[in-house]
């Protein structure tokens, strides 16, 4: 049965090859960027029939919800939302200047919210639905110089995870994905952004990790072709992950910090119940 998707962030990277993989399917796409011009150049004239590009800043929650309305009117339904629009914003916490926290903060969870909460309106509706935001393997643990997006995508998850409960009753699925480094171009001067605050304690180390992801840039592991496949062929079908984990690094991480938690968990486990009120 053809299903409508509705994608943010979908002019490069990931959002991209999941909008292609999803039309490829001979589903239907609302496809959203900032930039409409640049999004339209993405598709060809013989996927029109089942495309609608829509200029969408996740910023801006009347945007969005023209975006959603058109997106009814078009083709009469959402079934999927894809929350995919974010950047990376890397650098030690306190080389980070405050608007630049704030503006991670508006793109990758404001932004997320307010999209997220257009489309409810017409899944809760529908009485089903299934939404998927895009988090990262830097929402499930920390990274050395990367406060700020860590503490991001772990705001996604938060959200996504209450989220989940709050509207199963509906019919509708929430699924977390997790993606471990993509070969797309995160990791471009033209997408992350640095801390630009100079602080001698942290120069060495930043530099360094600098030329390290500059180095990774376009070598890494995960082939955003076969996630996107793989979203495609899991969004929809019922039975749906809370978490869903991409790549070899991303569950290789994964593993190793469930089970650190754990250690540490059952370490400390004679102290943790120390602190409940006792009957005297």
């Amino acid at each position: 049965m053809k299903k409508t998707w509705f994608i943010t962030g979908t002019s490069r990277g990931i959002g991209l090859e999941i909008a292609q993989a999803a039309l490829a399917s001979g589903d239907n796409v609302v496809a959203t960027a900032r930039n409409i011009t640049s999004l339209r150049e993405q598709f060809s004239e013989d996927q029109k029939t089942q495309l609608e590009c829509l200029e969408l800043d996740v910023n801006n929650p009347v945007q969005a919800n023209i975006a959603v309305n058109r997106a009814v009117e078009r083709f009469g339904n959402i079934d999927i939302l894809v929350n995919n629009a974010g950047f990376g914003q890397l650098g030690h916490f306190e080389t980070v200047e405050l608007s630049a926290i704030e503006q991670q903060f508006s793109t990758n969870v404001f932004g997320l919210m307010q999209v997220t909460r257009a489309v409810l309106v017409v899944m809760r509706k529908q009485q089903c639905g299934h939404i998927l935001n895009m988090s990262s393997i830097g929402g499930a643990l920390g990274f050395d110089g990367a406060a700020v997006y860590c503490a991001a995508k772990f705001a996604v998850e938060g959200f996504s995870e209450s989220l989940a409960l709050e509207v199963a009753r509906f019919g509708i699925n929430v699924t977390i994905v997790e993606p471990g480094f993509f070969r797309t171009d995160f990791l471009d001067p033209t997408s992350v952004r640095y801390g630009n605050i100079k602080l001698h304690d942290y120069e060495k180390i930043a530099t360094a990790q600098k030329m390290q992801f500059d180095d990774y840039s376009h070598v890494q592991p995960g082939d955003p072709k076969r996630l996107a496949q793989l979203i495609v062929d899991t969004a929809g079908k019922g039975a749906a992950p809370l978490r869903l984990i991409a790549g070899t690094d991303s569950l290789a991480m994964s593993r190793e910090t469930l089970n650190n938690r754990i250690k540490e968990l059952e370490l400390w486990a004679k102290v943790s119940v120390t602190t409940d009120h006792r009957e005297t």
